[in-house]
């Protein structure tokens, strides 16, 4: 579909899944609506606004050759900020790790919040902000507790 076509805000992110080879998908998120665009493809699209994860890993026959974790914000505005590949339009892109390892990280960060009984998806923007940047100086993220969250769910409400 193209952008012209995207209801104000919404974010469309395209799906590939090769068995074995490729992997892209949704590690979480609200999304509004999913349709198949062939067989191993598939395109989800997001409110405005809203929280969302992305991984895509790819192999060769000598393994693993790229792994990468995305977490993204839908923006308000179509030009958004950041132009990330199969996302449609441009988003703010919150975090991105690269390598296994740190991918294997911020899922286990991602199960910790499942975990506490909190929406990934519901968690401050500024959270993963601060997990990307602690990452990036090879420091251990803080861990987002139901007090942190309840802080950020009446900073909201105050201020949307």
């Amino acid at each position: 579909m193209p952008i012209e076509q995207l209801a104000p805000g919404s974010v469309e992110v395209d799906l590939t899944w090769v068995a074995g080879r490729m992997e892209h998908r949704i590690v979480f998120g609200k999304s509004l609506a999913e349709r198949v665009t062939e067989p191993h493809r598939k395109t989800v699209t997001f409110p405005h606004a809203s929280i969302f994860a992305v991984m895509r890993w790819a192999a060769s026959d000598l393994g693993l050759t790229v792994a990468r974790l995305e977490i993204m914000r839908g923006t308000a505005t179509p030009s958004g900020d950041t132009r990330v590949p199969f996302v449609r339009p441009a988003v703010d892109l919150l975090m991105r790790v690269s390598g296994w390892s740190d991918v294997q990280r911020v899922i286990k960060l991602i199960e910790a919040i499942q975990a506490a009984g909190i929406d990934p998806s519901d968690v401050a923007p500024e959270y993963w902000l601060h997990v990307a940047n602690r990452l990036a100086a090879g420091e251990q993220p803080r861990d987002y507790t139901r007090g942190r969250h309840m802080a950020w769910q009446l900073r909201r409400r105050v201020a949307p």
